[in-house]
C-alpha cells in the first residue's frame, strides 16, 4: 500500500497533516474523523492521535481537530463528488474505495418502514486500511489439506486482527498451487474488500486460477458461481446470515470446497449463534482456524478439526 495513493481521499488540511507524517502506513489499521474530536489512528496499539504537524501522540488534547468541512471535503473525494451514486453503499454504512479500503459512515439514519433508506449529516468517518501481506498464510496452510484435498474451513476472528487479509492470502496460494494442485477458486467479493476490483479487474493478487464476483450479495453469489465458473472451492468474507449459510451448504452437497470468515472469539463462541450452530454440530466444516490478539499486539492462531482437537498452532 502505497502511501500517496490513499491520502488523496482526505480532505486537504488532514492530507497535509499526513503527508508531513513519518509515519508508516503499513502498520496503519484504521484512521478515524469525528467532527470536534481528535485526529485518530488505530494501529495494534489501541488509539493514537495525529498532531498538526504530523507526529503521533498518546495526548489527545495535542491532536488536529476534526472540523466538519473535513468531513464534507473527504466524503467529496471518497464519492467523486457524487455522494448520491452511492446509494446502496450508504444504506450498508461504508463505501469501498480502490485498494480495497472501506471508509465507514455515521450519522443520522433515514428510516423508512423500519428498514435504513440512507445517512444523513454524517459526521463520522472510519477509513479501515486493507493490507495484502504475501506469506501471511504460510502457516497455517499445511493443516488445511487432507493430502491434495483441501478442507471446508472456517477462519474465526475478533474484529481488526487481520482475517481478511488473512483469507485474501489462502485463497492466492491454493489458488496459485505449490505443495498441492492448484484449484480453482469462486470469490463471491460482497464488499470489494478481497480482490479490490477496479472495472472488473482485481487490484489485489487472489492467484491465477480466481474467478471473483464483485459487489455480490454473498447467498446470491455462491449460486451465481456455482452455476455459472464451476469453482473447487467457494471463498467468502464474513458470513453470518441464513441465507449465507443456506447457499454454504447447497455448494457442499455440489462438492465444492468452502472457505470463508465469521466474527467470534472460539468454537464454544460459534456454538451459541443461533445461525451457526446448526453448521457447527453438524461438523460441516473440518477446520476451523481461531485468531485471537495476545500481548505486544501479537496475533495468535490455532487450527482445530471438526471434532474440536488442536492440529497446530503459532503467531502471525
Amino acid at each position: 500500500m502505497k502511501k500517496e495513493e490513499l491520502i488523496c481521499i482526505f480532505s486537504r488540511k488532514i492530507r497535509s497533516i499526513l503527508e508531513r507524517s513519518a509515519a508508516d502506513f503499513l502498520f496503519f489499521e484504521e484512521i478515524r474523523l469525528r467532527v470536534g474530536q481528535p485526529l485518530c489512528i488505530c494501529r495494534g496499539r489501541g488509539e493514537e492521535y495525529l498532531t498538526p504537524s504530523g507526529r503521533i501522540s498518546g495526548n489527545w488534547r495535542e491532536a488536529y481537530a476534526v472540523t466538519a468541512a473535513d468531513i464534507r471535503e473527504t466524503l467529496e473525494f471518497v464519492s467523486h463528488y457524487s455522494l448520491y451514486a452511492f446509494e446502496e453503499e450508504l444504506r450498508q454504512g461504508f463505501i469501498t474505495i480502490p485498494g480495497g479500503h472501506r471508509v465507514g459512515l455515521a450519522g443520522k439514519a433515514v428510516v423508512q418502514g423500519g428498514d435504513i433508506r440512507g445517512l444523513k449529516y454524517i459526521s463520522f468517518l472510519n477509513i479501515r486500511l486493507a493490507h495484502q501481506v504475501p506469506g501471511c498464510a504460510d502457516g497455517v496452510l499445511p493443516f488445511l489439506w487432507k493430502r491434495d484435498r483441501f478442507c471446508h474451513t472456517l477462519i474465526v476472528s475478533p474484529p481488526r486482527l487481520g482475517k481478511t487479509t488473512l483469507l485474501r492470502d489462502i485463497i492466492r496460494q491454493v489458488s496459485d498451487g505449490g505443495e498441492h494442485p492448484p484449484q480453482t477458486v469462486g470469490v463471491v467479493d460482497e464488499r470489494s474488500e478481497l480482490g479490490a476490483c477496479s472495472s472488473g479487474v482485481p487490484q489485489n493478487d487472489l492467484g491465477r486460477h480466481t474467478d471473483v464476483l464483485d459487489g455480490c450479495p454473498k447467498a446470491a453469489g455462491i449460486l451465481m458461481l456455482l452455476r455459472t465458473m464451476s469453482p473447487r472451492i467457494i471463498a467468502v468474507d464474513e458470513v453470518g446470515s441464513q441465507e449465507d449459510l443456506e447457499a454454504l451448504s447447497y455448494s457442499l452437497h455440489c462438492g465444492c470446497g468452502i472457505l470463508a470468515t465469521v466474527h467470534g472469539s472460539s468454537l464454544e463462541d460459534l456454538k451459541k449463534k443461533p445461525v451457526l450452530c446448526h453448521l457447527v454440530g453438524e461438523g460441516i466444516f473440518e477446520r476451523y482456524l481461531i485468531l485471537s490478539a495476545e500481548a505486544e499486539g501479537r496475533v495468535a492462531w490455532k487450527v482445530m478439526d471438526e471434532s474440536g482437537r488442536r492440529l497446530g498452532e503459532g503467531y502471525r
